[in-house]
């Protein structure tokens, strides 16, 4: 994670979250639903449906708002279909940047994004032009003031656990692990009684871009609107901000 900021990012994430809960919700709860088509609505025999519930808890989701979106989705009732596509391109200055959506109309997805990239003076690619310069990685997010444990001790229960890495910063705990292993080290964490600012598996740049001002500018007004698409669930970038 060297290089990437990622407490920047939680601040403004949870502060968009913050103003804008019932969108956040929303997109959650389309993630709900392709984990439970793809697995059935039982977290204990679907590891991608548990693994979004943990996502879902660390934007402070209600358990009643995740259950109801579960049994909703699992309703024979339900025809919603999403499915999960992935867009890189290049924004402002040529930083690489990712895009993650659920979508039910790929031709609809597809234009907005690009729109969104248009405007901003970049420009969409295809696929594979910038996802070797990122590396998957769960990722972790613990705020030190939610727990009694001490640096040591929650280090070294991420390490036998299986976690990768483990960081310390003024505020938070950052633990990262292989994909593989994700779910077993969050559910060990769980297990031990923390709770996460953030769980999910991201997309960690290998290296990153500095901009100046005026193309920092550039670059915050694309993410934002590309996180105000409906249909977007996450943007990843390698700008260092």
């Amino acid at each position: 994670m060297s290089g990437h900021s990622k407490w920047h990012n939680i601040q403004a994430k949870k502060g968009k979250a913050d103003a804008a809960r019932g969108k956040v919700f929303t997109k959650l709860g389309r993630e709900l639903l392709i984990a439970v088509k793809q697995g059935g609505p039982d977290p204990a025999g679907n590891s991608k449906l548990k693994d979004v519930i943990a996502k879902c808890k660390a934007a402070n989701m209600p358990n009643d708002t995740i259950n109801n979106a579960i049994k909703k989705a699992s309703g024979e009732g339900n025809t919603a279909t999403y499915e999960e596509i992935t867009y890189e391109g290049y924004g402002p200055c040529g930083v690489a940047v990712i895009v993650n959506a659920n979508t039910d109309n790929r031709n609809r997805t597809a234009a907005d994004v690009r729109h969104v990239f248009d405007k901003a003076g970049g420009n969409l690619g295809t696929n594979g032009c910038v996802s070797y310069m990122f590396n998957k990685k769960g990722v972790i997010v613990i705020d030190k003031s939610s727990t009694s444990m001490d640096e040591e001790e929650l280090m070294m229960l991420a390490l036998d656990a299986g976690a990768e890495d483990f960081n310390s910063t003024d505020e938070v705990y950052e633990i990262t692990t292989e994909p593989s292993k994700f779910s077993e080290v969050r559910e060990k964490l769980e297990d031990a009684g923390l709770t996460f600012l953030e769980a999910d598996v991201q997309m960690i740049p290998t290296t990153t871009v500095a901009l100046d001002e005026a193309g920092a500018e550039k670059m915050e007004r694309l993410i934002e609107r590309l996180e105000e698409l409906d249909d977007v669930m996450d943007v990843y970038h390698n700008w260092e901000e």
